[in-house]
């Protein structure tokens, strides 16, 4: 069940967040067929050290929708404007997955504001970390999916979100969560990452960086994070054994503590 959470008005959409704890701000970002219910393990887990804050990204979960020219570059904006908005003053931003390439995004047009990243997941954008026929075939089927029913939608995601051994329940909550997707969210997300490729921000990003995957995630893979870890001055890769592409849903403690170690330490 959803908690009533907190909504305001940011640039024209309604924008629903999660907001628990006290201490330095975090901000965490979902990926494509996500909400900010994806993060309820985090908002629980963190928030003895920081001020979490889970937003909906226009498109998602109770936020309303973007029109169909909105991007990459759109959801930063949006994004900088809601953390001005809650009054966040240089928070950490961790991003999974889409997530992830919009923390990319977003420091490329706002550096001075995240004080840590944390890339979970991550791609330089489609475009920057797979190859174009991949990237197209990605771009059709999410395109396609938009249109068709949601539980055919995560029936057929659901294989390379988690391995054969997730338990079911974890697979059972994250299948409720994405048949909630929104099809316009979902068109822009997959858009956005098919045309971004953000790998001239990597060598650029001057603050310190944790990349996070899961051993066995099969949308990310280790070659994807190995070279955002190359090209990332001072960033640090902590591959996480036996999980896929949602580690924070299926290692929640190990996830946890890896944040919460790399963002206290000075």
């Amino acid at each position: 069940m959803r908690s009533d959470g907190n909504e305001l008005s940011v640039g024209g959409f309604r924008i629903f967040f999660e907001r628990k704890g006290k201490g330095p701000p975090l901000v965490l970002l979902h990926g494509a067929l996500g909400d900010s219910r994806d993060w309820r393990r985090q908002l629980d887990g963190l928030c003895d050290d920081f001020d979490v804050v889970a937003w909906d990204a226009p498109g998602c979960g109770r936020s309303s929708d973007p029109p169909e020219t909105y991007r990459l570059s759109d959801f930063a904006d949006t994004l900088v404007a809601f953390i001005r908005e809650i009054g966040l003053e240089r928070p950490h931003v961790l991003g999974l997955s889409f997530g992830s390439s919009l923390v990319l995004e977003f420091y490329r047009r706002y550096p001075e504001i995240p004080k840590k990243l944390v890339l979970a997941s991550a791609y330089a954008g489609w475009a920057g970390s797979l190859p174009p026929e991949v990237v197209a075939a990605r771009l059709e089927v999410a395109l396609a999916d938009a249109e068709r029913p949601p539980e055919q939608v995560v029936e057929a995601w659901m294989p390379s979100m988690f391995p054969e051994t997730a338990p079911a329940e974890l697979i059972a909550e994250t299948a409720a969560i994405m048949s909630d997707f929104h099809p316009a969210g979902m068109r822009a997300m997959a858009r956005s990452l098919a045309e971004a490729d953000l790998r001239s921000v990597l060598p650029l990003i001057a603050v310190p960086t944790l990349l996070l995957y899961g051993e066995l995630d099969e949308r990310s893979p280790l070659h994807v994070a190995r070279e955002l870890n190359s090209l990332i001055p001072a960033s640090r890769l902590v591959v996480i054994p036996g999980v896929g592409h949602l580690a924070n849903v299926e290692a929640p403690e190990t996830f946890n503590s890896s944040v919460r170690d790399f963002l206290l330490t000075p």
